[in-house]
């Protein structure tokens, strides 16, 4: 093995553990990089959550077979972990219990990437120069060579803010202590700071619907607790999802249990709230839309801004990126989850081919590669990594090859139809019967050569 490849892998989530198990199958040696104490630290802030898929979509085949000689059970595939059960029952014996636990450097966060002698602007030799991978451990600053990267280090740590222009409203920062983002635990660890409060949820997402959910339920515990739904758009309805035909059942089941819980007055709603300006409003939070002059405001206890995540480049600067303009993808995947263009949560298979950038031997995978985009599936990770390591190690053929049929969301929306083809609910009316009815126009947009809806 001395003259494998060494493969830098930053961040030990689920991704990144699938791809060191990839790697190390591929008889090179991964070394990950993790900036929290323990692998799956990011999934421990969400480990009350409840996943939309079930196990079968949520375990990497490489990594199964890692564990499958430590005496490891495999969860049943029909049910679906919380996050805390996707740690214990999966994340932590592969990171503890396998070949990996030699591999993983916790409490290292990398501060910057970039190769051995040249700067960004140097060409000639470029490819044959190693990566140099600078990150800082209880220890100092270390250094660290490695033929090629994979960064598959998240979003989860570097949230949307409050103000609908990408900036944070203004009062963000100095209101922090009564914002939160995400999805907080407000039943469990979050009890005592939102119970009994009225609490404003900033958001259209499934985070955003899940903690309206839960609030809605600490309501029906603590008298008092009041939900107060502020959506940037008109229609609240687009938060409901695709019922009885999305094929991730617990994804459906939420937007309908949602749904109901609008129709029924236990959440306040508040329509085309673009967020401006937070302040203190005697000793509370006044949330305004609009100018200071002409809009409306909200005042409440607690603010939890679920507005989606975005990457951080910041360690990034010196290697050739190739992403897109809008959504902060790799140019090549950017079409295929371009909000703008559509929303549904199931997107073709992919991999090193679309994840590629100028940086030769440098790759994003997880949910960092969706850039600003949402609805990343677990299992979509797995197949970027599932390539990205064939082709480390030659295998054009298997790089190149798809071995992963994804579940259907059943409706998708897309942005800028004509109001009358949205009318029709192929995409974005109401939800068709039969899923094959799901955007009829996206097998026309695929046979000419576009990215089509995803749906079919």
């Amino acid at each position: 093995m001395s003259d494998a490849k060494t493969v830098a892998i930053v961040g030990a989530g689920p991704v990144g553990l699938a791809a060191a198990a990839h790697v190390l199958e591929r008889g090179m040696s991964p070394i990950v990089l993790e900036a929290g104490p323990e692998a799956g630290h990011a999934i421990r802030q969400w480990q009350h959550v409840q996943l939309f898929s079930p196990w079968e979509y949520n375990v990497d085949k490489a990594a199964a077979r890692l564990l499958a000689p430590t005496g490891w059970n495999s969860p049943d595939p029909q049910s679906y972990p919380t996050g805390g059960e996707l740690l214990d029952r999966y994340l932590m014996p592969l990171a503890t219990r396998t070949p990996l636990r030699e591999m993983i450097r916790a409490s290292s966060r990398v501060s910057a990437i970039s190769r051995v002698g040249f700067d960004k602007a140097k060409t000639r030799g470029r490819e044959q120069a190693p990566f140099e991978i600078r990150y800082q451990n209880g220890k100092g600053p270390e250094v660290l060579r490695a033929d090629a990267v994979i960064d598959t280090s998240g979003t989860w740590f570097s949230p949307n803010p409050a103000g609908r222009n990408g900036l944070p409203a203004i009062g963000e920062p100095e209101c922090g202590d009564r914002v939160a983002y995400g999805m907080p635990d407000v039943r469990g660890a979050g009890r005592s700071r939102y119970a009994g409060k009225t609490v404003a949820v900033l958001g259209a997402g499934h985070s955003a619907v899940g903690t309206l959910i839960d609030l809605v339920h600490l309501a029906d515990e603590v008298p008092g607790t009041q939900p107060v739904w502020l959506l940037r758009g008109a229609d609240p309805a687009k938060a409901f999802g695709g019922g009885r035909n999305d094929r991730l059942a617990a994804r459906g089941e939420l937007g309908s249990a949602f749904a109901a819980l609008v129709a029924s007055g236990k959440i306040r709603v508040e329509t085309e709230f673009g967020v401006t300006h937070l302040s203190d409003s005697e000793g509370r939070l006044r949330i305004a839309a609009g100018s200071r002059c002409v809009g409306r405001s909200v005042v409440v206890d607690e603010l939890i801004v679920a507005t989606g995540f975005r990457p951080d480049f910041s360690f990034l600067s010196e290697l050739r990126l190739r992403l897109d303009p809008a959504i902060d993808a790799p140019v090549a995947l950017a079409p295929l989850i371009d909000p703008n263009e559509h929303s549904c949560g199931t997107v073709r298979p992919h991999g090193a081919r679309e994840l590629a950038h100028d940086e030769a031997g440098f790759y994003m995978a997880g949910m960092k590669s969706y850039g600003r985009a949402p609805t990343f599936l677990m299992m979509t990770g797995y197949e970027q990594v599932r390539s990205i390591a064939a082709d480390l190690a030659g295998d054009k053929a298997a790089a190149a090859r798809v071995e992963l049929v994804l579940p259907e969301t059943g409706v998708c929306t897309r942005g800028g139809v004509e109001a009358a083809e949205a009318a029709t609910g192929c995409c974005g009316g109401p939800a068709k019967e039969e899923t094959s009815a799901c955007c009829a126009a996206d097998e026309t947009a695929k046979q000419s050569g576009a990215a089509g809806c995803g749906c079919s």
